[in-house]
Order: C-alpha cells, then structure tokens, then sequence
C-alpha cells in the first residue's frame, strides 16, 4: 500500500461525504466538513476498536506516525491503546498530590497497567480494604515506619498474612521517592517485624493409580458439563487456574489445534500457545455447542458475560471427595510436571516451557512462545494418551 506524502494531507479537501485517506498499519486521515482527523483502526480481544491520534495540522503526518507506532507497540504488548490513553488522562493532574491515595492510584495507573487481572484485583483490594481507610488522606511525606507497621498488625490481626500488603505499600512508596514526593520508603524499616508465613504448596496427586481414580471421578461428575470440562481440560493441558478458567472462544485456533494465550493475560506477561491434542479438541468441540456464542468457553453460570468462578473447580474437586489437602486446581500442574519427567521421561525444559515458566536459554534469553512447539504438541498428545491409558487400567 502506498503511503501517504505530507502534501497530499496538506491539499486534502472536504467532499460532499466523509472520506479516508489511508497510510497503511490501520492509521489513516478522516476528512469531513470540520476538519482533517488521525485515526487507527485496531482489533483488541476480538473487537474493533478506534484510536483518536489527534487533529491536523496540530498533529503532523510524522508525529501521527510515531503515535501510530507506539499504539501498535502497546498493542504488541497485551495493552489496549485505547485503555492506555484514558488512564494517562486521568492520571496527568495527579502529580501535585501529596496524600498517600492520590498517589498510590496514580502508581497503580501507571505501573498496574500491564499485570495480569488476578494481580490487579488484589493489589487493588488491598489498597482500597487495608491501606487507603487508614493512611489513605494521610500526606505521604508525614507517614512513619510505626504508621505502617499498625495498618500491618491490623491485618495480621484477622489472621491475613500482611507481607503482600507491606510489599504494596513499598512500592508505593519507592515510586512517591522517584516522582520527588518523599526521601524514603518508610516501610523498609520493618523487615523482620511480621509473622513468618510458612509457604504451603499446592497439594496434588503424583502417583499414577490415584490419578487414575481421580480420573474416573472426573468424568463421572454430575454437575454442569462447563465444569466437568473444565475439570477435564485442566488436567489434560495443566496451565494456571485463572488462565483456564479465563479462556475465550476466540483464543482458539481451531486450524492450528492450539489455543492462543495473549500476555496480558499471561503471569510472565508473554503471549503463550498450548498445543490442543486429540481429546482437548473433541472436549472443546463438545463444549462449543453449548457456549460457543458468548465470550467464555467457561461461563459463570451467573450470567455467561463472566468466567467460571475461582471456586468453580475447586468446589467440583470437594464434591467428588478430594479436599484441598488432597487435590487443588493448580494441583493439576504439579501431577503434570511430576509424572511427565519421572514416569514418562519428558525432558524437562519442553514441560517447564508449556507451563509458561520461566525457561531461560544458555545464552541468557528467555525462549519464545514457538520454541520447541512441535515436540510440545507432541508431549501434549503423549500426556493425553497416557491419561486415557490410565483410565483403561480403572475401567478394565
């Protein structure tokens, strides 16, 4: 496509209709009666969507460029350009406010902006349950290490652990200290002064003849078929909770047999594929003729606008009998992991990629969504595969 030359955007003229004059990448010139307009045309989540760049000769075919491909490159990263730029509109007067509230949503605004949902939802309830009603108006310069170890205590006081709070505040904190509010993070003082939470792990079924009845047990599960799949699915392709429960119709590529996860949705905010095998396909395709026309493969059954609940699985996994120190959703990874590398000797790095962990390659790099992506799928089926035969031995 031709682009367009700066003369031909100075001499545009007004006709009887609104027309386009396009530079290729979805921007493009609107031309109406009252003026010459920048636009970007763009599919965010499934949806097209329109970016307001500016107004000509105010903005220049160079400067419309560069806003063109700084959306793109926003787009590239999970973010909607769209979203970005009405979060900067709100946040632009906020620089001269010195109380703790202002400035902690000023930093959400602005740092919060590319976590995944889960993580937003829970520094953002802290925030709004911990922080803000007792040092919220407090001017942040004036707030002391004994100020933030009460909000602390108050926390621990409901038997909540409150380092993830204390995390927070810090980085609230540090962020006032880079935007010249205050000296320093008052809450770097009080390492050592919370109670020590023992980390527990996810519990999860590792030996073969459990999993097996674990199986049989799942299939069997008299609820809904959107959990039952989703009961299914999860061991099947072992990602995240929130991830599973999260997946969207149009994240499947039904001609690639693999679904598409963008990053934003991601834990290590990078887009990531999950070959399907066989038996994820056909559960998928069963599933589509019940809730193939909204957004959700798992819709909540409070209304099909909304994903399946976190307690979805969980809840299914107590009705067949296994309680949280039995078996958990994000058990499902860990039963995965175990048994592809000790039973069926996967090499470790294509289970630890299709996880989306941390994979990090001898010269430093993290590995892209595509490496190693057809021994994944082949991994994927072979798991799949040894499930069912699993399930045979129960049956037979």
């Amino acid at each position: 496509m031709q682009k367009l030359a700066a003369t031909a955007v100075n001499q545009a003229k007004p006709k009887a209709t609104p027309y386009k004059m396009t530079d290729g990448g979805g921007l493009y010139l609107l031309v109406n009666s009252k003026g010459k307009y920048w636009r970007y045309n763009y599919r965010f989540t499934g949806k097209q969507k329109t970016l307001a760049l500016g107004v000509y000769p105010d903005i220049s075919l160079s400067t419309a460029r560069k806003l063109h491909h700084s959306a793109r490159e926003q787009l590239a990263e999970g973010v909607d350009p769209s979203e970005a730029k009405k979060v900067q509109k709100i946040t632009k007067n906020l620089a001269t406010a010195d109380e703790f509230e202002p400035i902690a949503r000023e930093w959400f605004s602005q740092k919060m902006l590319n976590a995944s949902e889960t993580h937003q939802s829970r520094t953002s309830g802290i925030l709004k349950n911990d922080l803000f009603p007792s040092i919220g108006t407090r001017p942040i310069s004036k707030i002391t290490a004994p100020e933030v170890l009460a909000v602390l205590k108050k926390i621990e006081s409901r038997g909540v652990d409150a380092l993830r709070a204390k995390q927070v505040a810090g980085q609230i904190f540090r962020y006032a200290v880079a935007t010249g509010r205050i000296d320093s993070d008052p809450s770097r003082d009080l390492a050592g002064v919370l109670k020590t939470t023992v980390v527990k792990h996810h519990a999860a079924i590792t030996e073969p003849n459990e999993l097996a009845k674990l199986l049989v047990a799942m299939d069997g599960y008299q609820g809904t078929p959107t959990v039952r799949t989703a009961l299914q699915l999860s061991a099947l392709l072992f990602q995240r909770p929130g991830e599973m429960r999260k997946m969207e119709w149009t994240e499947i590529r039904w001609e690639e047999n693999r679904w598409e996860l963008p990053g934003k949705k991601m834990k290590l905010r990078l887009p990531h594929i999950v070959p399907l095998c066989r038996q994820a396909r056909e559960l998928l395709t069963e599933l589509r003729k019940l809730t193939g026309r909204g957004r959700y493969v798992f819709p909540s059954a409070r209304g099909a606008s909304r994903p399946l609940s976190e307690n979805g699985v969980r809840a299914a996994l107590r009705t067949l009998g296994y309680d949280n120190e039995t078996m958990t959703p994000h058990g499902f990874r860990a039963t995965a992991r175990t048994i592809l590398d000790e039973v069926l000797g996967v090499r470790v790095d294509y289970i630890e990629h299709q996880q989306a962990r941390a994979v990090i390659d001898a010269n430093g790099r993290a590995y892209n969504r595509t490496t190693h992506l057809e021994s994944r799928r082949e991994m994927m089926q072979q798991w799949a595969d040894y499930l069912d035969c699993l399930r045979g031995q129960v049956n037979a």
